[in-house]
């Protein structure tokens, strides 16, 4: 073959590539224009350094910021008593976890009892996520004066109390189906619907969840200057 030929050859496809590249990047500058100018904002003479200075905005940002800070320290104080975890309680403890708060979920378990590993499964998911009900189980085989004084004959039994008294139970899984794959959800809605839960946004709570945290940090800071059966 003819070497001119194949250095022309060569010189042509090395500017056939620098083309294609250069077409490439005219086409990605052109799309991330349009993409700029379809983000801009509608009204571009908003004037925020005027907005900052609103004084209703400020006093709503005051408000929320007092509002999330009353809620932290109530958090905390639900902590203090216990709240935000599922807890194993002794049959001496039981009567002063109850009678502590005003909403308290007890499951009764025996640790051989499927079904009461799968509730206790459940249980432990709810507890970090509804703070102002406190989680609590109690081993039914060391608690003999508890079953016999609730009439407990079916495991697991979870027992709901309101304000030191028992209101309500689930017995097994009647409740939920009366299958061993319901989910926490399910769980969640029927406690909410006796009144154990409160019930809350998901948004909401993935919304201030950060902004409760720094507070929450700086509250701190301030503060220390298949038996199933009998």
């Amino acid at each position: 073959m003819d070497p001119d030929a194949v250095k022309s050859t060569l010189s042509n496809l090395a500017f056939g590539n620098v083309l294609a590249a250069a077409a490439r990047d005219y086409k990605k500058e052109v799309l991330a224009n349009e993409k700029a100018q379809g983000s801009r904002p509608v009204n571009e003479e908003v004037d925020l350094d005027e907005l900052m200075d609103d004084p209703e905005l400020e006093k709503l940002h005051a408000d929320r910021i007092a509002a999330l800070k009353r809620e932290v320290e109530k958090r905390e104080a639900f902590k203090r008593q216990g709240h935000g975890e599922f807890r194993e309680v002794s049959e001496g403890d039981f009567l002063g976890e109850v009678t502590r708060s005003d909403k308290v979920i007890c499951h009764f378990y025996h640790k051989e009892f499927y079904r009461c590993k799968i509730m206790d499964k459940h249980l432990k998911t709810l507890a970090p996520r509804h703070v102002d009900t406190k989680f609590i189980k109690m081993d039914a085989e060391n608690a003999p004066f508890f079953v016999t004084k609730l009439a407990i004959k079916t495991l697991p039994c979870v027992i709901l109390f309101s304000k030191g008294i028992a209101m309500d139970r689930l017995v097994g899984f009647q409740d939920l189906g009366a299958k061993d794959d319901f989910s926490t959800t399910k769980l969640e809605n029927l406690l909410v619907r006796k009144g154990m839960l409160s019930e809350k946004k998901k948004e909401e709570d993935d919304e201030d969840y950060e902004y409760q945290e720094s507070i929450r940090r700086s509250v701190r800071s301030s503060a220390n200057v298949n038996s199933d059966s009998d």
